[in-house]
């Protein structure tokens, strides 16, 4: 089934937000700019495997995408970095494929391949020329069902992994500062893992927990086939066919996380010391929407007023005109369970942190209370949109826009309906969402400084 949307489709999409919000039709600005939607196809195989194609663009090259419904919130209880160590795995040997034989795939015939994880989510990214769509198809059925998970490569892997925490978490001036958000975001749900995963989890772990892991996750029924680019959608139909409806799924059902985070009742602080941190930081954490709910799009056009640039509303005053940070921001992430908001500032010298919590809280306060001028939000609005858009010039970006839509809302026409979301958003909105998440509500405060020197060190 096609799954376009006309415009008449946009408007009624458009009032349905609209009344989700709790907000009449008429506080919502005209859309600035009329964007084509893309057409897309979703189809369910026999056993369980989505399957979004968007055919377009005449560039001779196609992104063959494979998005599974495994994060870090999937990862068991004491072994952090499984669905991290997965995205590692999967590059190594299949019964059919040598290990490291998805770069030649892709790389040897002028296309790309790569991977991520994230709370939700573990995505494999590919691009080729158009004439390689079939042997990309029959690669990424060949490890969804034949993955080799062998000590050897288990091995391999958890150390790659393991250094890739030491370098981005230990090493880093401000990595254990960025990587204490989750744990002090939630208080219950699995979010509050890192992603990365821990050396000692990493190590405690078997290759029995592995094998149990993926035999759980990597499966048709829990994954998303993302086709999008130069392609003929009857072949594409055939070859699915051919490679992906023969796989079967385990009879059990994939577990899922249904644990709701509390709503956060007190504000609390917490003080963090680092061996190798220049200067002093503080982080503040607040709990936010999901990446389903309608107040998702306020809260994007809100973190790009308030740090998207040099011109944005806390570098120009924190780090220009009061200089008192040398760097600051705002940032709204959202899970499909849930969300959190945090603002951060870096000291500009040896002040205390919390010295940068009420220049941090000002600009929020005059966000949400006082006047934004609508050069300013066009600005913003436009830099978005124009971003987005930049990225759907090519098949890669489009699968993405695509994957996220599947992962969050199980609805490939989410990708669509953001962009009209985000051109709607009006000042008010985004003074709304503030006073509604941020202002007056219960927050974490961190408090990042060196930790103090050994005599003799």
């Amino acid at each position: 089934m096609t799954l376009s949307l006309r415009r008449r489709d946009w408007l009624t999409r458009l009032a349905a937000f609209a009344g989700t919000s709790g907000l009449p039709l008429a506080t919502f600005a005209a859309p600035l700019l009329h964007v084509p939607p893309m057409t897309l196809t979703r189809r369910t195989l026999a056993n369980g495997l989505d399957v979004v194609a968007q055919p377009g663009g005449a560039g001779g090259s196609v992104s063959v995408q494979v998005w599974y419904r495994v994060g870090g919130k999937d990862d068991p209880v004491g072994r952090s970095g499984f669905a991290h160590l997965f995205e590692h795995l999967m590059f190594k040997a299949t019964r059919h494929l040598k290990s490291e034989q998805f770069d030649r795939l892709t790389e040897d015939v002028g296309g790309q391949n790569n991977a991520f994880t994230a709370e939700d989510v573990t995505a494999y990214q590919n691009v080729v020329p158009s004439h390689h769509l079939e042997r990309l198809l029959w690669a990424e059925a060949e490890r969804m069902s034949n993955l080799s998970v062998d000590d050897a490569g288990f091995k391999s892997e958890r150390a790659v992994v393991q250094e890739e925490f030491r370098q981005r978490v230990l090493a880093a001036p401000y990595g254990r500062l960025f990587e204490a958000i989750a744990p002090n975001a939630f208080d219950v749900h699995p979010y509050k893992r890192p992603v990365i995963g821990s050396i000692e989890d990493l190590d405690a772990a078997t290759l029995d927990d592995v094998r149990a892991f993926h035999a759980t996750y990597y499966r048709p029924d829990n994954a998303v086939l993302i086709v999008t680019g130069d392609f003929d959608p009857a072949e594409l139909n055939r070859w699915v066919d051919r490679y992906f409806a023969p796989l079967k799924h385990p009879a059990g059902a994939v577990p899922r996380v249904t644990v709701k985070e509390p709503v956060r009742t007190a504000s609390r602080e917490v003080a963090l010391t680092g061996p190798n941190v220049p200067l002093p930081a503080t982080l503040m954490i607040w709990q936010g929407p999901s990446a389903r709910h309608p107040d998702r799009a306020a809260l994007q056009v809100a973190q790009a007023l308030l740090s998207a640039g040099e011109s944005a509303r806390m570098n120009e005053s924190l780090v220009y005109r009061q200089q008192v940070a040398q760097s600051a921001g705002f940032e709204a992430q959202f899970y499909t369970d849930a969300g959190s908001l945090v603002a951060y500032a870096i000291a500009a010298g040896k002040q205390q942190p919390k010295a940068l919590v009420k220049p941090l809280m000002a600009e929020l306060e005059r966000l949400a209370r006082g006047p934004i001028s609508a050069a300013e939000l066009d600005k913003v609005r436009s830099q978005l949109l124009t971003t987005a858009l930049t990225a759907r010039q090519t098949p890669l970006g489009r699968a993405d826009a695509i994957g996220w839509a599947m992962i969050h809302h199980d609805d490939p026409q989410a990708a669509n309906l953001a962009l009209t979301q985000l051109q709607a958003v009006t000042a008010a909105d985004v003074q709304r969402v503030l006073r509604t998440w941020v202002l007056g509500r219960p927050r974490t405060t961190l408090s990042y400084t060196a930790q103090a020197r050994k005599e003799g060190a």
